[in-house]
């Protein structure tokens, strides 16, 4: 039987047009993360792991994420997003935000932020002896200045070498990004500083970078926070989250 010629057009068009509207779909799209074998522990730090580049720009007002980990007033943050700044503090809301002393890492993308009182901390947990490779992974934040979240899954270890206005080498867990708050597309600017959570609910770094043509986001390592924070004498205080899933 031979189909009519107005049909062949109309499965033709159809293919066409369906075929145009995945490739704008997928246009501005990461490539998927890779797949991630999970179970086996986290491998020990080493000087051998994987580099990873980043290059700080001039210094320039910015806005990021903070958390807090004593309930005295003592916050995390990404030491990017406040090394810029002649004068740091913590929006309590639209309008209005506390001034804040801020204490900068040497040799690790963090920093310390002190108010005059504030909520209760999160629990830490910065021991990574017991962390396996495709572990979730929750990154909690204002990305794009907005309240969002990210799910991830840890893949491993790399070393974070930082050129330009500042420069250093530091290690941090990489994670491949598997979700995130619906609606949210495009950078992830303004998460930096977030807490990293697993799914006990225990902070387990901070969220500094992020390379979204690879689905990647990059924590400062625990080891690199626990040092930063006994160097600073500081004892946190907190509770851990609910279990997240």
């Amino acid at each position: 039987m031979r189909l009519p010629d107005w049909l062949i057009y109309l499965l033709v068009f159809i293919a066409l047009v369906s075929g145009v509207f995945r490739a704008n779909e997928d246009a501005d799209a990461p490539p998927a993360p890779p797949d991630v074998e999970g179970g086996a522990p986290l491998p020990a730090e080493s000087p051998f792991d994987p580099k990873v580049y980043v290059e700080a720009g001039p210094a320039a007002p910015g806005t990021g994420t903070a958390f807090t980990v004593a309930p005295d007033g003592v916050w995390l943050s990404a030491r990017h997003v406040v090394d810029g700044c002649g004068r740091v503090g913590i929006a309590v809301n639209d309008r209005e935000a506390v001034a804040a002393r801020v204490t900068f890492a040497r040799d690790a993308d963090v920093a310390i932020l002190r108010t005059e009182g504030g909520p209760d901390g999160l629990s830490l947990d910065l021991d990574d002896a017991d962390m396996a490779v495709g572990e979730a992974g929750f990154h909690i934040g204002f990305p794009q200045g907005r309240p969002g979240e990210v799910a991830s899954r840890l893949m491993g270890r790399e070393r974070l070498i930082t050129t330009g206005r500042r420069q250093g080498e530091e290690p941090v867990l990489v994670w491949a990004e598997i979700g995130r708050t619906r609606g949210l597309r495009g950078s992830l600017g303004g998460l930096s500083g977030g807490p990293a959570f697993d799914a006990r609910g225990q902070v387990v770094g901070v969220t500094i970078a992020e390379e979204p043509r690879r689905g990647k986001i990059y924590t400062a390592a625990p080891s690199a926070v626990a040092r930063f924070i006994g160097r600073a004498k500081l004892t946190p205080q907190g509770e851990p989250a609910e279990g997240i899933d």
